[in-house]
């Protein structure tokens, strides 16, 4: 019988590793085991399992943390390797990239929105709105603001097209607050996004598409 030769066991601790990351069974942000219980669970060496996780951290899957052990950081490589490419692109790029994903994304909410999806979008708004209030809460926004836009790319029931548009989650909670988008919409602004929310749960695209090209028109970056 061939000897099994150890990067080939590297490759396979690395695979099994990895299942449980794609699978979510250890979700984004949890810590996984210690070098030493993985060595143990999967009845190989500690020198294996070391050799799997970096390879792991270098494509971005884990994140070492120095004294407080490894975390998961992503989902997907693809995933990863498209939010660094983001990075690296100019911001007018990106911007223009996901105002196309933004203009699909709601005209196929628009036909394909489920009630969950609408009770998302409501919430997402009222939070925008209690945000922007009397003591406004500018992270509070973001959030809220991001998940909003996230509810109407989730709403389209497109996978791919979904994680494509989380990858521009970073990107997107930048620009909205770099271009004060509180403040607008302390002043009514939001009426845009309240204008998108009631187009996709009439059912019409057109007018979903037209609001998203008012809000593209009307906030930089929105």
């Amino acid at each position: 019988m061939k000897k099994i030769e150890r990067a080939t066991l590297v490759e396979a601790v690395t695979s099994r590793i990895r299942d449980r990351i794609t699978s979510g069974a250890w979700p984004v942000g949890t810590r996984i085991p210690s070098e030493h219980e993985l060595a143990a669970t999967l009845e190989v060496s500690r020198v294996s399992v070391r050799s799997a996780v970096h390879g792991l951290v270098e494509v971005g899957l884990l994140a070492a943390r120095q004294g407080d052990g490894t975390y998961v950081a992503a989902r997907d490589a693809t995933e990863v390797a498209i939010r660094r490419r983001l990075a690296e692109a100019p911001r007018g790029d990106a911007r223009e990239v996901r105002g196309g994903l933004d203009l699909v994304a709601a005209g196929l909410a628009a036909t394909r929105r489920t009630d969950a999806d609408l009770a998302a979008l409501r919430d997402a708004l009222a939070r925008c709105r209690a945000a922007a209030g009397e003591t406004p809460d500018e992270e509070a926004f973001v959030a809220a603001d991001v998940d909003f836009h996230l509810g109407v790319a989730r709403a389209a029931h497109n996978e791919l097209l979904y994680e494509l548009y989380a990858t521009f989650t970073e990107a997107l909670a930048d620009s909205v607050r770099e271009n004060r988008c509180l403040k607008d919409a302390a002043e009514g602004a939001e009426d845009r996004h309240e204008a998108l929310a009631a187009a996709i749960a009439a059912g019409d695209p057109l007018a979903a598409t037209d609001a998203v090209l008012t809000i593209l028109g009307s906030v930089p970056g929105a």
